[in-house]
């Protein structure tokens, strides 16, 4: 089977999701299909790899753990039955600190921080869509990385409902109220003007 041989406007499940078995990665959201985008360019897998250091060396030994794309996040609503879930992503990163949540499959249920690393060809998809099933689902921070512009948002889940952290730029020390005690300098995520 291919992906294009599927019914681009039917709602599909993880059930149908898990028997999937082609090249292109996709996820659902909402039971809609979205094609990710092709493989991410040499800035954006640095910021990725970047934060994941600092993120795996703060939570070594802790039982938080931090897991990278592709990883499989289901969002259940009523039910943790695959024919029950019409969410499934992949964020770049997620922290998940239930150990519950985990099994060999990924994520089932809400990870505790998501990290979305922006690009030009994703932006429209991880700032309405992906925003919206975090927010319902009860990610409690949904971290918003744009490396053009070297600057991050925080999401904050209060009262269930995103309360956005002012615009950080370079220069800005970032903390969790997920992680009490991790701090990571923003300016040392993103590439040095040289190196890019």
């Amino acid at each position: 089977m291919k992906l294009a041989d599927l019914d681009i406007n039917k709602v599909y499940t993880y059930a149908d999701y898990y028997k999937w078995k082609f090249e292109e990665r996709v996820e659902l959201i909402k039971g809609r299909i979205f094609k990710m985008s092709p493989a991410p360019n040499s800035m954006h897998q640095e910021v990725v790899g970047n934060i994941y250091l600092k993120l795996g060396n703060f939570l070594y030994r802790n039982p938080c753990k931090v897991y990278v794309a592709p990883y499989d996040v289901r969002l259940p609503r009523k039910s943790k039955d695959d024919k029950d879930i019409f969410t499934v992503i992949q964020p770049d990163l997620c922290v998940i600190c239930d150990p519950a949540k985990r099994d060999a499959r990924g994520c089932i249920g809400a990870p505790d921080i998501v990290v979305e690393v922006l690009s030009p060809s994703n932006n429209k998809k991880e700032l309405k869509n992906k925003y919206e099933v975090y927010e319902e689902a009860g990610v409690k921070e949904y971290w918003v990385v744009f490396p053009p512009e070297k600057t991050m948002l925080i999401y904050m889940l209060i009262e269930g409902k995103y309360v956005p952290s002012r615009l950080m730029v370079s220069g800005d020390v970032v903390t969790s109220s997920i992680l009490p005690g991790f701090s990571m300098e923003l300016s040392e995520v993103f590439p040095l003007e040289d190196e890019e």
